[in-house]
């Protein structure tokens, strides 16, 4: 009786509304409009930060002059893509921008789905915790703090790496002189620095799988391993193609702090890459129109790789972004 009372007051209640406003998109805001003022800091923040610096991407195709504006500097067309496209460092640049980007996604992106897995399966809570604690603490450590540390570990002289080469009676190795050692140093220090956070959806999306499975798969004789490939695995696949997608999407959207860094002159020809490279012609440099050239570059190719990935995951594993 109650609830055809509810369906009877929802129905009077959305008559009041069709009487008050005919149009649909105007009902639609005055029925739900705390919805609305919920979603309006995050509509205000992207119009602000994200949508309209984009009226600044057609210095890209202009010769920008400081007195004249935006508006008004002439258009040159492709000349800046031209330039960067012909330049001695575009090899160079894209070449340390891919290495860095597989390296970083082959390397880094298995690791988190281990420790989610290894974590979900650990029994004792207390030890439990204690990992995701000591996992998850070096993600709060600011890059220029973290890059801190890695150059007194790697110290020749009074860094703790050599002092253990030391101890074998080795040389000591001037590791960030060395162009051959940038790509593993700043891969692996990532690794240590973020897996644990990372880890964290994959943790979630393990307890959203049905415990009914687990015992199913003991009751059908798989041991701990067989569990984790024929049930943890397939239940967070969907959120490994998901999280691999979106990686492919920035897979030229290398951290420029870091890079820039861990950047000495010795090992620059391993270290220079697009977000560096563009931060020292736009910024140092005042070649505002190169440089947003450069960026809309790096930023188209990055949106070309997404939907590629994305259409390859939707064809063969119907999982997809959109």
């Amino acid at each position: 009786m109650e609830s055809l009372l509810d369906i009877s007051k929802a129905e009077k209640k959305n008559k009041l509304y069709d009487s008050i406003t005919p149009n649909r998109f105007k009902r639609t805001i005055i029925k739900d409009w705390q919805l609305y003022v919920l979603c309006a800091p995050v509509i205000i923040y992207f119009l602000i930060f994200e949508f309209g610096p984009m009226y600044g991407v057609q210095l890209a195709f202009k010769d920008f002059i400081i007195g004249k504006g935006i508006w008004g500097s002439p258009w040159v067309g492709f000349k800046h893509f031209e330039r960067f496209f012909t330049s001695y460092q575009f090899n160079i640049i894209l070449r340390n921008t891919l290495v860095l980007s597989i390296y970083s996604l082959a390397a880094g992106f298995p690791f988190p789905v281990i420790l989610a897995i290894m974590l979900n399966n650990i029994r004792g809570e207390r030890f439990k915790k204690i990992v995701q604690t000591t996992t998850y603490a070096p993600h709060f450590i600011s890059v220029v703090v973290f890059c801190g540390m890695i150059n007194i570990f790697l110290s020749p002289s009074t860094g703790i790496v050599n002092f253990f080469i030391k101890q074998l009676r080795l040389e000591p190795i001037f590791f960030m002189g060395k162009a051959s050692m940038f790509s593993h140093i700043f891969v692996w220090s990532d690794i240590w620095q973020n897996t644990g956070w990372a880890a964290i959806v994959y943790i979630a999306a393990l307890s959203g799988i049905n415990p009914e499975l687990y015992e199913a798969a003991k009751i059908d004789g798989a041991n701990k391993l067989k569990s984790i490939w024929h049930v943890d695995l397939p239940g967070i696949m969907p959120t490994i193609i998901t999280l691999l997608i979106m990686r492919i999407g920035k897979i030229l959207s290398l951290g420029f702090q870091k890079a820039y860094l861990l950047q000495t002159p010795l090992n620059i020809d391993a270290s220079e890459i697009i977000a560096t490279y563009t931060y020292k012609v736009g910024l140092l440099d005042a070649q505002y129109s190169y440089s947003t050239a450069i960026g809309l570059f790096n930023t188209v190719v990055n949106i070309l790789l997404l939907i590629m990935a994305n259409q390859l995951s939707k064809k063969f594993n119907d999982v997809s972004l959109w």
